[in-house]
């Protein structure tokens, strides 16, 4: 084994490496869950971009869990942890009522038609305000995509964020893993950029999460863009689906 291989390997067994440095192997029902036919084509178009089934493995997603899908938007994720956690698993998808608003010609939010259909009878819409947020259960994994930023603007309260990740904390089991993805912003940038540039801090999320009791448990690279020089808005047709971004994983201690 070369001498740079064996080093990345003994990272990996003590537990330093941190980042995942290369695409681990994609488990069956990972496979399964991604190729999922009832799919929409609008979702599936995403996946080159979004890597899914590299973000399941990050977040140890396994059949029998229950996991919560935070701020949820048109389902992307709910769709494909509904088939990963199997029957015997569950997905609470929590959409907040300060997102109603967005909602065209007085219609529900999308995640309640995924709801509704017996394809993805193992999904629950909770639907109340953020600051606000509980599970019916203790849940295995909170997951949230390119939206924890948005937790910080104005239409959102803005959220108690202490009182938030404090609520996500306990609906955890001990152990459980809380994954914040989301847009960087430049360092040293704070939350000056959430309702702008729609883009955070990773230093932020990694302080304020920490704050209520996690501890943190590693990152990903794989959403990673170094040609994005974060000025520009999310949205901009020139870094629209190619931002740099950032994957953290934070657990609740077992004790």
């Amino acid at each position: 084994m070369k001498l740079s291989a064996w080093i990345a390997s003994a990272l990996c067994i003590l537990g330093l490496g941190g980042a995942v440095a290369a695409s681990p192997a994609i488990p069956a029902y990972v496979k399964a869950a991604v190729a999922n036919p009832h799919r929409p084509a609008a979702d599936t178009a995403l996946d080159p971009e979004r890597k899914p089934a590299d973000m399941v493995v990050f977040a140890g997603i396994k059949p029998g869990d229950t996991v919560v899908d935070l701020i949820p938007g048109g389902g992307y994720f709910t769709r494909i942890f509904s088939k990963a956690v199997g029957p015997k698993g569950h997905v609470y998808s929590f959409q907040p009522t300060e997102m109603d608003r967005f909602n065209k010609d007085g219609k529900r939010a999308p995640i309640f038609a995924i709801a509704a259909d017996p394809a993805y009878a193992n999904v629950t819409v909770l639907n109340a305000p953020i600051d606000d947020f509980s599970t019916p259960a203790k849940v295995d994994v909170v997951w949230t995509s390119q939206n924890y930023h948005d937790l910080h603007d104005p239409f959102m309260g803005p959220a108690d964020m202490a009182k938030v990740n404090k609520a996500i904390f306990d609906a955890l089991k001990p152990g459980g893993v809380y994954i914040v993805l989301d847009h960087a912003a430049a360092p040293g940038t704070g939350t000056a950029d959430t309702n702008t540039l729609h883009r955070i801090d990773p230093a932020v999320v990694k302080q304020e999460v920490a704050a209520a009791g996690f501890k943190f448990a590693g990152h990903s690279d794989v959403l990673r863009n170094p040609k994005d020089d974060h000025t520009l808005k999310v949205f901009d047709p020139r870094i629209r689906h190619h931002t740099d971004q950032f994957i953290y994983k934070f657990r609740k201690p077992a004790k």
